[in-house]
């Protein structure tokens, strides 16, 4: 179920906020019980039979957890129960994920010729799968211990989280579920969560499925072997840096906006990313949820920079790399994986470089350093995008050799987007317009952090902003189902 489709926003929405604040003023437990079969419902009605994987993890991990935490904190036996369960996630994970990846390669590497498995991808398994990891490693540092299965199958499945992130902590959300006050209706936090969803619904109907076509018209005939101009190849380039920007924040907003509909916060998951003076500002700001899991869970575990720059170098490579398999089941993925890394490794070397000869304080005051650092770190990532959007290798080199100019030039430039019905024009504009906001427009966090200060203090600007909300929530919903197709959020891929 999409979140701008009018089964959700107009019959699944209204029915789980009314049960849940319904059954919130007779018991609590009923209240998280009626949320957690709801966020099942949700999960199950893209393909119901992929319930019951869901459902086998949780059980699973939850099962794991237990005999983790009936154990000697960090003993052999704690050890081996943790290893146990990672191996389990991991997987399932697996099979699900890579088996497809895996038997295409091995076919191509010995000559056979076993075929595709036709494994289909459950929805967020990604997702769930990270999440529940790390319940397990909190749980055997005894961070954690978990004894309510409502709770921890709510924790796993919550509807606004579940499929595209993000990627939460036990200690983010078991307080907020044990608290008896969530369950009971605040209409300063209902009325600016509802404004936060318009937001993010506008991002996604309007911004990034309007820009959406611009990318695709470039990006499907150079996966097919056509070779665009260059004028195409970067419109195509930054027209799909925009969509993801737009369609992730769009997503992430909505899910926080939901989530305070539900008088329940989840951590910030963006943070004008395209801000960023160099990478690792970057990786602070997109998808702070996975950046802060590969960084504890993986970075750390491997070592992190406790055992000399070099190994620290290889470390971050590493933790891109497989950030990039986690995408995708894709060489493209790998190599977008290993592209962040080596821009990683290059920025921190750079920074040890310039504080050593102790020029770092002044190239940080200076405006015009500033400046050329943003520049390239947004080229940096546009670059990386290709690979990351691409749906072939050849296809991505065909892109990047044509945004450098080198590639043979077309015998009709345009002519990509000419059969797509699309004028250069119109998206130079666009991407300028949207580059202007993403630069110098106030993020939506702080935005909704306003909302809320401003819906507290009384009446007069909760019904501002209910009857705002809801009206352009409604309006594009509507809008969006009278389109041909639905399009879902680019992350329900991973």
């Amino acid at each position: 179920m999409l979140f701008t489709t009018a089964t959700f926003a107009f019959v699944f929405l209204p029915l789980v906020l009314a049960g849940y604040y319904l059954l919130g003023r007779r018991s609590p437990t009923w209240a998280a019980a009626w949320l957690l079969v709801a966020s099942v419902f949700f999960y199950g009605y893209w393909m119901p039979i992929f319930t019951l994987l869901l459902l086998a993890s949780i059980a699973g991990n939850f099962w794991f957890g237990k005999r983790i935490a009936q154990t000697v904190a960090r003993s052999a036996s704690s050890k081996a129960w943790l290893t146990a369960g990672v191996v389990f996630d991991l997987g399932l994970l697996a099979y699900f994920k890579y088996a497809n990846f895996f038997v295409a390669n091995l076919d191509a590497l010995l000559g056979t010729h076993w075929g595709p498995l036709k494994v289909i991808l459950p929805i967020g398994i990604s997702f769930y799968t990270f999440t529940q990891i790390a319940y397990l490693v909190d749980t055997w540092a005894r961070k954690v211990n978990e004894a309510r299965p409502i709770h921890y199958g709510l924790f796993v499945t919550y509807f606004p989280h579940l499929v595209a992130g993000p990627v939460l902590h036990h200690a983010q959300m078991m307080p907020q579920f044990a608290d008896a006050a969530v369950y009971r209706f605040d209409g300063a936090r209902f009325f600016g969560g509802l404004c936060i969803f318009a937001l993010g619904l506008f991002k996604k109907v309007v911004i990034a499925d309007g820009i959406a076509p611009y990318a695709d018209a470039v990006f499907s005939p150079a996966d097919a072997g056509f070779v665009p101009s260059t004028e195409e190849a970067w419109i195509g380039a930054l027209a799909y840096t925009f969509q993801l920007y737009f369609d992730f924040s769009g997503y992430s907003d909505m899910a926080i906006g939901l989530s305070w509909m539900f008088n329940i916060r989840l951590p910030f998951n963006f943070d004008s990313p395209y801000k960023a003076l160099n990478i690792s500002d970057f990786w602070r700001r997109w998808h702070i949820s996975l950046s802060t899991f590969l960084r504890d869970y993986l970075y750390i575990a491997l070592g992190g920079n406790r055992k000399g720059k070099t190994r620290r170098y290889v470390n971050l490579a590493l933790t891109m790399v497989l950030g990039g398999l986690w995408h995708g089941a894709s060489w493209s993925f790998v190599l977008w994986g290993a592209l962040h890394g080596a821009y990683l490794v290059v920025n921190h070397a750079f920074r040890a470089l310039i504080e050593r000869a102790g020029l770092a304080p002044r190239l940080d005051r200076s405006k015009v350093f500033a400046v050329v650092a943003w520049a390239l770190t947004a080229v940096a990532v546009v670059v990386a995008w290709v690979f990351f959007r691409a749906e072939t290798m050849d296809g991505a080199l065909r892109i990047l050799q044509a945004m450098a100019a080198r590639a043979p030039a077309p015998p009709e430039p345009g002519l990509m987007l000419w059969n797509a019905g699309l004028q250069a024009s119109v998206a130079w504009r666009a991407c300028l317009l949207l580059g202007l906001a993403v630069v110098a427009l106030p993020n939506s966090n702080r935005m909704g952090q306003r909302l809320l200060e401003l819906t507290a203090t009384g009446i007069r600007w909760r019904m501002l902003a209910g009857g705002a909300g809801l009206t352009i929530a409604a309006a594009l919903v509507i809008v969006n189902t009278m389109r041909d197709s639905v399009s879902a959020f680019i992350y329900f891929n991973f």
